[in-house]
């Protein structure tokens, strides 16, 4: 028997109709004993969270404004929710009782509710047991997971249940206060639970059927990514390709336990695997591939550079100053440049560059702005000769001029600067060059042995 922890996320519980998709899967494999739920996401584009609705119900009474139609919207959605599916639980009464006690609660336990009660009303509908994130998940004041006693209460808790429900986005601080993680944080729990009770596999049910290898917006119809390691879902997460809480990835990878990425509105499809550690047949030499704009270049030359000890580290330190992080530096024998994100100098470039001036009296200073950056990422690619060179002469014969270029010493990414208007462009390229049929060349790549069941 493989055990399964099976997360489901806003667009999965919206409303009745979802319910009834979430239990169609639950209940056609035994193995899915332990189920985590979000809050009830959006039914269409316009509609709003139940998370957001709590937030605002909040403000409402943080400022002490009616908050009386909000509160009636909540209520509505989870009302509709009992009503067509002909439960009992009695949600009425006690989202009256949170209204009641409204400006007596934190702003923590108030948003947390919408995981609450759709767990309450899932468990019902599966026939599962309730168990409350506040009775297990333990957090920590920095809102770091406090393993040791979230472990022995779990584990308790499954002497009692070999099955249950469970609401995602919360725990208990160690002084009794309810705690929420950050935005997606049901993730985050179901991640938890799965690293705890040593599960096979954590499957992760939304919206999309996995990752694409290049944004469908950009490239028409993107080949799916079957399979991809932790390190590659990094790169790419990094670069805004991402349907996954990044946090969410921790627990399970240091137990390399595989995340499988699933649609519940299409639940027969194949999804994503992430993997750290198995053998992957690679139908292509690149994983996937992803950018965005909004980043700027700080260039740096002096002469005999290479000669002055720290040079680097005084620039590197006037941008710490100033709070600015730091994407890639190339870097030549008396120059280099700082890749930056926009928004993070642009209100105080000139004082920047002013500072730079004056710790390091540079022979040239210059700001190249309007740059997109785009990652090719691959575990296959450091076994493929001449990927560099190929991804460099695909660019060169569409005209786009490369401002930046970077690649790790694992051969896992290969980065490069364009200029904002070339950015579809070049994604549009460089998958035409390495994902078209004509270039097809499967390959195997062999990580270390898998601790856990690999499902490949």
């Amino acid at each position: 028997m493989t055990l399964k922890v099976t997360k489901f996320g806003g667009s999965s519980v919206s409303q009745a109709s979802q319910f009834k998709k979430v239990k169609d899967i639950v209940l056609s494999d035994p193995d899915r004993r332990f189920v985590v739920v979000s809050a009830p996401g959006k039914r269409f584009s316009s509609d709003s969270k139940i998370t957001d609705l709590l937030y605002l119900l909040d403000a409402h009474r943080q400022y002490h404004v009616d908050a009386s139609n909000v509160f009636d919207l909540i209520k509505a959605r989870f009302v509709e929710i009992k009503e067509t599916l002909h439960l009992k639980y009695p949600v009425e009464k006690e989202l009256d009782a949170l209204y009641q006690n409204l400006s007596s609660l934190s702003q923590n336990e108030i948003v947390s509710r919408g995981e609450y009660f759709c767990a309450k009303l899932m468990a019902e509908y599966l026939g599962f047991p309730f168990l409350d994130a506040a009775d297990v998940i333990r957090v920590n004041h920095d809102k770091t997971i406090d393993w040791d006693a979230t472990k022995a209460r779990l584990k308790t808790a499954m002497n009692q249940y070999d099955h249950f429900v469970f609401p995602g986005f919360y725990g208990l601080s160690n002084n009794g206060k309810i705690m929420v993680f950050s935005r997606g944080g049901g993730d985050i729990t179901g991640s938890i639970l799965a690293n705890i009770i040593e599960a096979d596999v954590y499957e992760n049910w939304t919206d999309v059927s996995g990752f694409l290898m290049a944004d469908p917006r950009i490239v028409k119809n993107p080949e799916p990514i079957t399979h991809i390691t932790y390190s590659e879902l990094r790169e790419l997460s990094y670069m805004g390709a991402s349907v996954l809480h990044e946090e969410a990835v921790f627990p399970v990878k240091e137990s390399n336990i595989p995340i499988h990425i699933l649609n519940t509105n299409a639940p027969n499809d194949q999804g994503t695997i992430i993997q750290e550690r198995n053998k992957v047949q690679r139908k292509y030499p690149i994983t996937g591939l992803a950018g965005k704009p909004g980043f700027l270049s700080i260039y740096v030359y002096k002469k005999h550079m290479s000669n002055e000890v720290g040079y680097m580290r005084k620039v590197l330190s006037v941008l710490e100053r100033f709070n600015v992080s730091i994407e890639h530096i190339p870097s030549g024998i008396d120059s280099f440049t700082a890749i930056v994100a926009r928004n993070e100098v642009e209100d105080g470039l000139y004082e920047i560059l002013h500072a730079i001036k004056q710790a390091v009296q540079p022979d040239e200073l210059k700001v190249l702005d309007n740059i997109a950056l785009v990652s090719t990422v691959g575990n296959s690619m450091s076994h493929q000769p001449g990927m560099a060179g190929r991804l460099f002469e695909a660019l060169g014969r569409e005209g786009i001029s490369i401002v930046m270029i970077a690649q790790d010493s694992n051969e896992i990414n290969i980065t490069v600067g364009v200029d904002e208007k070339d950015l579809a462009r070049t994604i549009q390229c460089i998958y035409a060059e390495f994902v078209q049929p004509s270039n097809v060349d499967v390959q195997i790549y062999e990580t270390a042995p898998s601790k856990g069941k690999s499902l490949i």
